[in-house]
């Protein structure tokens, strides 16, 4: 069993930066693919960025690509998204995911466990 915790959500102007967090507990942190995801209301939720447990090797969807970096830090049970250049289209409840098994997820249905979610608002 994962639980995970999201923080660093906010409101943030165009262009700026934000980081986010994502907490787990649990002995196997370290075995699972991590992934993030944003989902805006009546829309379903969209990959963003996953990072694999074993090499550390990370995926981005083509709209965050170059503008998100996507990070875990083991001993810390943490996974982090950087986000810089923000646009106000990025504006949503961005959710950490946990993957076991083989490979990462571009799917939610891929993916285990999920946190609570963080809003993210960024004005123009």
């Amino acid at each position: 069993q994962v639980q995970l915790v999201e923080s660093g959500g906010g409101l943030v102007q165009a262009g700026g930066s934000l980081r986010l967090s994502c907490a787990a507990s649990g002995r196997a942190f370290a075995s699972y693919a991590m992934g993030w995801f944003r989902q805006v209301p009546g829309k379903e939720r969209e990959f963003e960025a996953a990072i694999h447990w074993s090499d550390s090797k990370t995926y981005y969807a083509d709209s965050v690509k170059g503008r998100f970096t996507i990070s875990r830090d083991n001993a810390k049970n943490t996974v982090y998204l950087q986000m810089n250049s923000l646009k106000p289209e990025d504006t949503a409840v961005y959710y950490c995911a946990a993957k076991r098994g083989v490979g990462v997820g571009w799917s939610p249905r891929s993916y285990d466990y999920w946190g609570q979610g963080t809003q993210v608002t960024v004005s123009s």
